[in-house]
């Protein structure tokens, strides 16, 4: 397995759309998954490719001078639980950093609501990420928004 830095537009928007549409149990929402699409570009982007063919991606997108949050990441399911989601987290961790970021958040569904989530919630957990908030309504009453956030200092 190869993790990049993708800097071309057109690049993070057909790995977006290629991952994000094999996800559907994470990204079944049309408009959703269109827009994380159409978000990717200007973003700091990694991607994870095994010969060649992209596994897995994640981008950060700020949200304040000090904070940057995870904003999306995919990686195709016959590859989950081999450390590529993982590998791509440290990277833009590391690149968080160095670009003056203090803060890292990411955004999920509140645990204990769908078992897919609540494997995603486990695994901010173990990267070291905390809880911070509940918004019982920020998305919709079905889907409470867990934030969880991390110190790069």
């Amino acid at each position: 397995m190869e993790i990049k830095q993708l800097t071309d537009n057109s690049e993070k928007q057909a790995v977006v759309r290629f991952i994000l549409e094999a996800l559907p149990d994470w990204f079944g929402i049309p408009e959703a998954r269109e827009n994380y699409i159409k978000e990717s570009s200007d973003k700091i982007f990694f991607c994870a490719y095994e010969q060649d063919r992209p596994v897995g991606f994640l981008y950060l997108k700020e949200t304040g001078t000090a904070t940057v949050e995870l904003y999306v990441m995919g990686v195709l399911k016959e590859f989950h639980r081999n450390g590529i989601g993982r590998e791509l987290f440290y990277r833009a961790k590391r690149a968080a950093g160095e670009k003056g970021y203090s803060f890292l958040q990411v955004k999920t569904v509140q645990m204990g609501r769908y078992e897919e989530y609540d494997r995603t919630n486990r695994f901010y957990l173990s990267l070291g990420f905390q809880e911070f908030e509940v918004f019982p309504a920020l998305w919709d009453e079905w889907n409470p928004c867990q934030i969880y956030v991390m110190n790069l200092c």
